[in-house]
């Protein structure tokens, strides 16, 4: 939501602060790099130092940077809050989703959980977008950042109160009937919500590992966000991705020697783990670029206003909120990796619709409405698929990792589908003034169609997705349909 809030208030921030269209860019580039670039690292100091206590922590840098942003004199100062709340988005994105894999155990409970997070996801996109244009227009766009105090401070209220006693709890215990993991005596909590009670990944931090890879992951991120404004074969965007894979070379040598290793090697060495962040790159790649090229195709060539442009986006997230919580059922019933490669499916056939729906003297309904509720109903199959790979093998000490992999996984698949299609779409938009709708159109048109190509290519590989065999859970066994409680 904090993103499409603030991608619609941005024109409003050039006017005020006398911006130029480069300043306004590292605006938004500069929380997806430090976002991107910590999401691995906080996923697991979630796992050394307590998912509750990184959450909070999390919500408060957030909170004070959007504050700063607020209250920002210039541009300078705005990027430099902006880079801080991706530094606290990270901390508690991936805190947060580590909470969830751990109160809500391998399942139809946990399936049910993210097809819940994938509908939140998805509302609050068009919420964000709508609330921006809202805000900016009544109060101003210093508005957007109040609204994350605000915001945060109430994530933090409900996590103080309701996470106290089931967040975390000891694996050795018992189950409980919310699928948490404790005993009802002292109610399992770890020694600090989240901590494991003994001193199991204690023994050291893994400083060097941390280091190549945080910087490794925010070169690559910076490389990818300045290819669009400075070429790809500029010597900024080589110079920066050179330097990010050296680092991400020598991360990986190091976790081959480090006792207690950020990414065990072990973990990273499980195929269905591998496959399924790969595919969770893939669904980014096309669907993030997707919502910037709808909401651009909608402004630049329908004319219509930035508030309206978010409105066109509304049909495919009330799809997304219906068609996610029954996810987990489509699981249980024709299996994982069918409902993944279906969801990709519709994913592909959705984006090329669009694609060649598209035409320069359209309307909305004529051309962006019925795609997007097809993607809608793709959107909700891939994500919560995905993120059910992702983490199914994960230990509950592996929780913030996994959280962590997955997590930068969508995220760098989202900067660099939006990196490519972008850089597509602008190299068939060489035309004329005369022609500037028709040809920003073709550029939309190519830009959509190279995402269905990589929807395809997601879909012909999620078919050799298998996880290995879990043992079913007493409750599991016999049972039909997951009942709700």
């Amino acid at each position: 939501m904090d993103t499409a809030i603030v991608n619609v208030a941005l024109p409003s921030v050039g006017a005020e602060l006398g911006s130029g269209s480069a300043g306004l860019s590292w605006v938004a580039n500069a929380y997806l790099i430090t976002f991107g670039g910590l999401l691995l690292l906080g996923g697991r100091v979630a796992d050394l130092l307590g998912h509750r206590r990184v959450f909070l922590a999390g919500l408060a840098l957030l909170a004070a940077a959007s504050a700063a942003g607020g209250l920002a004199p210039g541009a300078a100062a705005l990027v430099a809050a902006r880079a801080a709340q991706g530094v606290g988005a990270a901390l508690a994105a991936a805190a947060a989703f580590a909470l969830l894999l751990l109160l809500f155990p391998d399942g139809p409970a946990r399936h049910r959980a993210l097809g819940a997070f994938a509908a939140m996801g998805g509302l609050g996109g068009v919420l964000g977008t709508v609330l921006g244009g809202v805000l900016t227009d009544l109060l101003g766009w210093r508005a957007t950042f109040w609204l994350n105090v605000l915001l945060a401070a109430v994530l933090a209220t409900l996590a103080l109160r309701l996470l106290d006693d089931r967040a975390g709890r000891d694996d050795r215990a018992g189950r409980d009937d919310h699928g948490v993991r404790g005993d009802h005596g002292d109610h399992g909590v770890r020694g600090d919500h989240g901590v494991r009670g003994d001193d199991s990944g204690r023994d050291g931090f893994d400083l060097a590992g941390a280091l190549t890879a945080t910087a490794g992951l925010g070169l690559v991120a910076y490389a990818l966000v300045g290819a669009a404004e400075s070429g790809w074969s500029s010597a900024r965007t080589l110079t920066a991705g050179g330097a990010g894979l050296a680092l991400l070379l020598a991360f990986a040598a190091v976790e081959t020697r480090a006792a207690t290793p950020l990414v065990p090697p072990a973990v990273l060495a499980r195929p269905a783990l591998r496959l399924a962040n790969i595919l969770a790159a893939l669904a980014q790649t096309t669907l993030f670029p997707m919502f910037f090229l709808v909401s651009l195709y909608l402004q630049s060539v329908l004319g219509y206003a930035p508030l309206g442009g978010g409105l066109g986006l509304l049909p495919l997230s009330l799809v997304v909120v219906a068609v996610a919580p029954q996810t987990g059922r489509m699981i249980f019933r024709i299996g994982l990796h069918r409902t993944m490669t279906l969801g990709f499916a519709l994913l592909c056939a959705g984006t090329l619709w669009l694609a060649l729906a598209l035409t320069a003297d359209g309307t909305f309904a004529t051309t962006v409405l019925a795609p997007s509720l097809l993607l809608g109903a793709a959107l909700p199959l891939v994500m919560v698929t995905t993120n059910v790979a992702a983490t199914a093998e994960a230990a509950p000490e592996e929780t913030g990792l996994a959280s962590g992999l997955v997590n930068t996984s969508q995220q760098f698949g989202s900067v660099l589908g939006l990196a490519v299609l972008v850089a597509v779409a602008a190299s068939r938009t060489g035309a004329g003034e005369a022609a500037r709708a028709t040809a920003e159109t073709a550029g939309f048109r190519a830009a959509l169609l190279t995402g269905a190509a990589l929807a395809a290519l997601a879909a012909l590989l999620s078919v050799r997705l298998h996880l290995p065999e879990r043992a079913p859970a007493p409750e599991d066994a016999g049972a039909g349909v997951p009942e709700r409680r």
